[in-house]
């Protein structure tokens, strides 16, 4: 029998929240690091400032899907063990993507939730096999997918068997260039009162900048989102990738002390 969006089961189930998922107690999480892997070095001096604030999740991409095949394409397996050892040194939740199914399974064993980025939210082998790991999963909105795709997408991985799903808006392509993409409020909003799945909102792949993220840092925490990813580095101006929507650590600090 078909099934239709009224019916699916990321509409009519309960969901854990992210602290839930991970026993900690949190108003509203964040979760940031580097667009890219790059160092040590690099890894550990964010580390240490999330850890002066009390914040548990890291994020650092491994394998980078790059528009241009020229970009820096990230560290691959070796950035993963960097960010093995930082989290358990400093006793964090790592988060990074994963774009082939076939490494799920390896790639798990460094971090805590498996990220699928927009350009996969539509990867249906990809889903398939992130339903059946055994870490949570960071869906990331496609950048021209509906909501109702959104939650479609969620769909796939709980029908293969995992219920820990975290939702994110990362913004959507419109018309309008001020920005890197569209920030999507209302899918905030329809996630929130239509389900019980955890929503984050990523503000610098949405927006491409810095300046404005604490203004809506602000909006987002009003809303009930239940958490915010950045992209952090200690010096963004010498960053292998996306330099310009990455923040310093001083706006780091800035950001977590206006949310807490």
């Amino acid at each position: 029998m078909k099934n239709e969006l009224g019916n699916l089961i990321v509409k009519n189930q309960k969901f854990k929240s992210l602290p839930e998922m991970f026993g900690i107690e949190d108003n509203i999480s964040i979760i940031a690091g580097p667009c890219s892997i790059e160092s040590y070095e690099q890894m550990e001096t964010v580390a240490q400032t999330l850890v002066k604030n009390n914040l548990r999740f890291i994020r650092g991409g491994a394998y980078k899907p790059r528009t241009s095949p020229y970009d820096f394409q990230g560290l691959g397996i070796e950035g993963l063990k960097i960010l093995n050892d930082i989290r358990n040194k400093y006793n964090l939740l790592a988060v990074s993507e994963i774009m082939d199914p076939r490494d799920v399974e390896a790639l798990e064993n460094y971090i805590d939730i498996v990220q699928i980025g927009s350009r996969n939210m539509q990867n249906f082998s990809l889903l398939k096999e992130a339903g059946q790991s055994k870490h949570p999963v960071l869906l990331k909105r496609g950048m021209m997918s509906t909501v109702d795709e959104f939650l479609f997408a969620a769909e796939y991985i709980v029908l293969n068997g995992n219920k820990n799903i975290i939702l994110c808006e990362r913004g959507i392509r419109t018309f309008e260039n001020n920005t890197r993409f569209t920030l999507d409020f209302s899918c905030i909003a329809i996630i929130k009162q239509e389900t019980s799945l955890p929503i984050i909102a990523d503000l610098s792949h949405s927006l491409g900048r810095t300046d404005i993220v604490f203004l809506l840092a602000k909006a987002i925490k009003s809303m009930g989102t239940d958490g915010i990813m950045v992209e952090a580095h200690p010096f963004p101006e010498k960053a292998l990738s996306d330099k310009n929507q990455q923040l310093n650590l001083e706006q780091l600090q800035k950001l977590i002390d206006i949310l807490f």
